[in-house]
């Protein structure tokens, strides 16, 4: 007779048995399927969220890099160390860089101070106590800006322009922008010129560099940070924080621009895919960057933030896949085994009768198979609506997890932020973090053919497994054995 008849009749006259097989066959291959669907849309979602954030890349001076490579000298307690003209990154070779075609955005700074003249004075809130004027310390804080909107105040929104425009990378050299409360104290508008010293204080025995230069206001912002009601050095109070151009900064340092411009302290390239790390390197050294004085650094904070609780939930069910698997395979081979048993007189008599051992191990897999099969029909006609549930529910927790470490982590930071010292107590010195990012807390999640694809074979292959093995029994037994001591 043929097996797959003698598989139909076996599946039809015995329901229970038969639903029973569907039944865990449904339950193993819904949740697999699920697995599979969370783990499909959490790669999307980490797709999008590198196209949307990417990595942020640093490159600056690695001091001891320098001084190991002559270019620079260290501090011996009496001479202060001294960093040579290899420590400067020009403008024109990160420039260069920029044009790189994995970068998505770049932006450089130059950080330095002016000493204030007779039309240009410091911001003080609170007059200074006796004694505490300090020439290392009563100066305009003055950062060069290639864009001044990629600056973290500015794109957290704790900053924004009020009068005129900010610094962008077609500004001037001469081109600066106040702060608001300065502005008013000096009584400068937009459009006014203003005279501002070099703020770099000289080497000992070295004069003092006294060069002067004309900017012109382009742009009034306001500061989110108040005044704190307590003496603050001039440099550290927001109100005397100044942005200029890379170029106007180079002026400030008391050096003068190449032909190919100014002198940068730090240059930031955001990517679209931390990936792209490698061909960035690559560019940058074709265009002449020595990585072991200026070395690059990847931050991809915003990108962990997002993605952080969805690859969790991802790798949750891909734990759950393999589990589901390993025990289904082992339950339905404990129900084969245990229904060979039982049809040891069935199997004794096909086989005194002539069949085959290898037909009659056939026919339970035929079996097994057809109820694997129905199972994987009902399980792609649900296991959407499981996985969205059941992802959303995981997803939540994990990012529910993620806000609270990272609650913690800013209590930490704010308690170990720096300070200085005032004549009120101590000031906390505002901080230039990146913003943070919100987690991806939904999953979009799509059932596709290959999804189906995959739960097939992986219901196929617990159905074969689970039949071959303790049904390679029946290959060793003889009729007589089977019918006279049982299987």
């Amino acid at each position: 007779m043929n097996l797959f008849k003698r598989a139909w009749w076996r599946l039809t006259s015995h329901l229970g048995k038969t639903l029973m097989l569907v039944g865990l066959f449904f339950v193993i291959c819904t949740l697999v399927l699920s697995g599979f669907l969370i783990q499909s849309a959490a790669a999307r979602a980490a797709d999008d969220a590198k196209k949307s954030v990417g990595a942020v890349v640093t490159m600056q001076l690695d001091v001891n890099a320098l001084i190991d490579s002559g270019g620079g000298t260290e501090s011996n307690g009496a001479m202060p160390g001294l960093i040579g003209p290899k420590g400067d990154l020009p403008r024109g070779l990160v420039d260069k860089i920029c044009t790189s075609p994995v970068v998505k955005q770049c932006n450089y700074m130059t950080e330095t101070s002016a000493a204030p003249t007779a039309a240009a004075k410091l911001y003080r809130a609170v007059p200074p106590p006796p004694g505490a004027a300090d020439a290392a310390i009563d100066l305009f804080k003055a950062d060069g800006v290639r864009d001044q909107q990629s600056v973290a105040a500015f794109r957290n929104g704790d900053a924004k322009i009020v009068a005129g425009r900010g610094i962008g990378p077609k500004s001037k050299r001469d081109e600066v922008v106040v702060e608001q409360r300065l502005a008013q104290q000096n009584g400068w508008k937009v459009g006014d010129g203003i005279k501002l010293k070099v703020g770099e204080l000289p080497m000992p025995g070295q004069k003092k560099n006294e060069s002067e230069f004309t900017f012109r206001i382009v742009g009034v912002y306001a500061s989110g940070t108040a005044d704190t009601g307590r003496y603050v050095p001039p440099m550290m109070d927001p109100a005397n924080q100044l942005y200029v151009t890379p170029d106007g900064g180079t002026l400030l340092l008391g050096l003068k621009p190449a032909a190919d411009g100014g002198v940068v302290k730090q240059a930031t390239f955001t990517l679209a895919d931390p990936a792209d790390m490698t061909r960035l390197k690559k560019d940058a050294k074709a265009a002449g960057a020595d990585l072991d004085i200026f070395p690059m650094t990847v931050n991809d904070k915003q990108y962990r933030q997002l993605v952080g609780p969805i690859t969790k939930t991802a790798d949750f069910a891909t734990v759950t896949v393999w589990l589901v698997a390993l025990a289904g395979t082992v339950i339905l081979a404990l129900i084969v085994a245990s229904s060979l048993r039982e049809r040891r007189m069935e199997l004794g008599i096909l086989l005194s009768l002539g069949e085959k051992k290898p037909k009659l191990l056939g026919q339970h897999l035929v079996e097994v198979v057809a109820c694997a099969l129905i199972a994987i029909g009902l399980a792609a006609a649900g296991s959407q609506f499981l996985s969205q549930a059941v992802g959303d529910r995981l997803l939540s927790s994990e990012v529910s997890s993620a806000k609270e470490s990272a609650a913690n982590e800013d209590d930490d930071a704010a308690g170990n932020s720096s300070t200085t010292i005032g004549s009120g107590g101590p000031v906390p010195v505002p901080a230039e973090d990146d913003p943070d990012a919100e987690p991806i807390d939904s999953l979009d999640v799509r059932l596709g053919a290959a999804d189906i694809a995959k739960v097939g074979a992986t219901g196929l292959g617990i159905a074969a497994l689970a039949t071959l093995l303790p049904g390679a029994r029946v290959l060793r037994l003889h009729p007589r054995d089977i019918l006279t001591k049982g299987a």
